[in-house]
């Protein structure tokens, strides 16, 4: 029994992961601030595909999290700068793990 209660606690914890970073945009957000800030324009020419205010929500969300901060400077035109937290840093390992999975599986399937 303990041991089937170890793997639901487990299964929450993935569960809670995927909740955080899941989804079609947000890994891919995580994974572009990895090289530090971007601003919002930047995101969206790195990202294609992503809408305007999609990516607007999931910044949102990441910020939310505490994943990520959003900076605003003082400046005309106004620039806002986005950048990962010390706990959305945490995540990096899991977002260059699951970059070298997909290139490896990708691989796998062109064969």
């Amino acid at each position: 029994m303990e041991q089937t209660e170890t793997l639901v606690q487990a299964g929450s914890a993935v569960e809670k992961t995927v909740e955080l970073i899941g989804g079609k945009w947000k890994g891919l957000i995580l994974y572009h601030l990895i090289a530090g800030e971007a601003r919002f324009n930047q995101l969206r020419r790195l990202i294609p595909g992503v809408t305007q205010r999609m990516l607007a929500l999931q910044l949102r969300d990441l910020e939310k999290d505490g994943l990520i901060t959003r900076e605003e400077y003082k400046m005309t035109p106004r620039r806002v700068g986005y950048r990962l937290t010390e706990l959305g840093r945490s995540l990096t390992p899991v977002i260059l793990l699951m970059k070298t999975w997909g290139e490896q599986y990708s691989a796998s399937i062109a064969k």
